[in-house]
C-alpha cells in the first residue's frame, strides 16, 4: 500500500475516534516531519499517526483573543492525575477565561508519570511561563485537620491515621483559609516529582481546596450548602451550613446505585430536608440518569456551574462546565 494512502487511512481513523470521544472535540492533523518519511515503512507511518492521536486533546475550546505570546498576562490552572490532564487559561487583563483543553487516556487506561510528562512537554501552552500557575491534584488519600488542632510536625501521623501507609508517596499540606482547615494529602512519588520538575513555581493544591472555595463563594445565608463532586471512581460529599463545615467524606463507587445509596444515607444521617438543593459536579457520564435517580427522593438536584470574580469566553458555552468546576474555581484560591 502506498505511504500516502496509509496516511489518509490513519487520518480518517483519528477523525472518527475524535468524534466518538467528544462530538465537539477539536482535531488537528498529526505532524509527520519530512525527515521521518524516507526512512519509514508504511506501517510505521500508520503507527505514528495513531500514536499522535493519543496525545491529542479530547476537548479544546479557545477564544479568538488567545495569544500564545502573551502568557505573562495569563493565569494557568491545571488538573492532573492518572485519569486526565486538563487546563484552563485566565486572561487577567480582560478577567476572562479564554481557553479550555483536556486530555484523557484511551480505553479506560491510565496515564503514568511518563505519559503525563510527554503530554505536557508536547503541549504548546503548558511549556510556557505564566503569571501564575495552580496545579490541582485529585486524590482520595487525604484527611482534614481543624486549624486549632493542627501541628506541622505530625503530618504523616495525621494521614496514617485514616489512610494505609504507602512508602512511594509524598505527603503535602493544603491550608484552606476560608474553613480554617488543613488538608493533608499524598501523591504518587512520580507525579509529585513530575509537578516539581515541570512546574517548580506552581501552587499545588488538593481538589478539595477549589471545591471549598466554590462553595464558600456561592454559600447561602440560610440552610445547608450540599455538594457532590465526582472523580472517575470516587466522589466527595461536602456539607456546609452558613457558618462552618458539617461533613466531608470520600466514597468509592462502581455503579449509579452505589452513588444513590451513599448520598441518600449521608443526607439522612445529617438530617438534610428533602427540599434542600443538592449540587453535582465533576466527571459524571450519565447526567440525566443521575438526576432522574435522585428525583424520586430529592426535590432539587442540579449541576453546578463555575462562578467567581471572572467571566467566560462565549466559546466555553460549548463545554459541560460542571465537569471542570475545580479548574475554574482554582483561580480564586490563595
Amino acid at each position: 500500500m502506498p505511504v500516502s494512502e496509509m496516511y489518509e487511512i490513519s487520518i480518517k481513523i483519528c477523525r472518527r475516534q475524535a468524534k466518538q470521544v467528544r462530538p465537539r472535540a477539536s482535531y488537528r492533523e498529526p505532524h509527520l516531519y519530512n525527515f521521518l518519511l524516507p526512512s519509514c515503512k508504511p506501517v510505521d507511518i500508520f503507527y505514528i499517526c495513531l500514536k499522535s492521536f493519543q496525545t491529542m486533546p479530547f476537548l479544546e475550546l479557545f477564544d479568538e483573543t488567545l495569544d500564545i505570546n502573551a502568557t505573562e498576562n495569563y493565569e494557568l490552572s491545571v488538573q492532573m492525575s492518572s485519569d486526565d490532564i486538563s487546563f484552563c487559561i485566565l486572561d487577567t487583563l480582560r478577567n476572562k477565561f479564554v481557553m479550555l483543553r483536556s486530555y484523557e487516556p484511551e480505553d479506560n487506561s491510565r496515564f503514568d508519570p511518563y505519559r503525563l510528562s510527554e503530554i505536557i512537554k508536547k503541549d504548546d501552552f503548558l511549556t510556557k511561563k505564566f503569571r501564575k500557575t495552580s496545579i490541582i491534584t485529585p486524590t482520595s488519600r487525604s484527611t482534614l485537620v481543624p486549624g486549632p488542632l493542627y501541628e506541622d510536625s505530625r503530618n504523616e501521623e495525621y494521614l496514617d491515621f485514616n489512610q494505609k501507609k504507602n512508602d512511594r508517596e509524598k505527603v503535602l499540606i493544603d491550608k484552606i483559609k476560608n474553613a480554617d482547615i488543613y488538608n493533608i494529602f499524598s501523591l504518587q512519588e512520580g507525579i509529585a516529582d513530575l509537578i516539581g520538575g515541570l512546574f517548580p513555581e506552581a501552587n499545588i493544591m488538593h481538589s478539595l481546596k477549589p471545591l471549598f472555595q466554590y462553595i464558600n463563594f456561592n454559600k447561602r445565608s440560610t440552610g445547608n450548602n450540599i455538594h457532590i463532586h465526582f472523580e472517575k471512581e470516587y466522589f466527595y460529599a461536602v456539607i456546609f451550613d452558613p457558618n462552618e463545615l458539617r461533613f466531608c467524606n470520600t466514597f468509592y463507587f462502581r455503579s449509579r446505585s452505589d452513588i444513590e445509596y451513599y448520598v441518600l444515607y449521608v443526607l439522612k444521617k445529617m438530617n438534610i430536608r428533602q427540599d434542600e438543593t443538592v449540587y453535582l459536579s465533576g466527571k459524571t457520564r450519565e447526567k440525566e440518569a443521575l438526576v432522574q435517580g435522585f428525583s424520586a427522593y430529592l426535590n432539587d438536584v442540579r449541576f453546578a456551574l463555575p462562578q467567581g470574580n471572572y467571566t467566560f469566553s462565549y466559546v466555553l458555552s460549548e463545554a459541560e462546565l460542571h465537569r471542570f468546576l475545580l479548574l475554574f474555581s482554582a483561580a480564586n484560591c490563595e
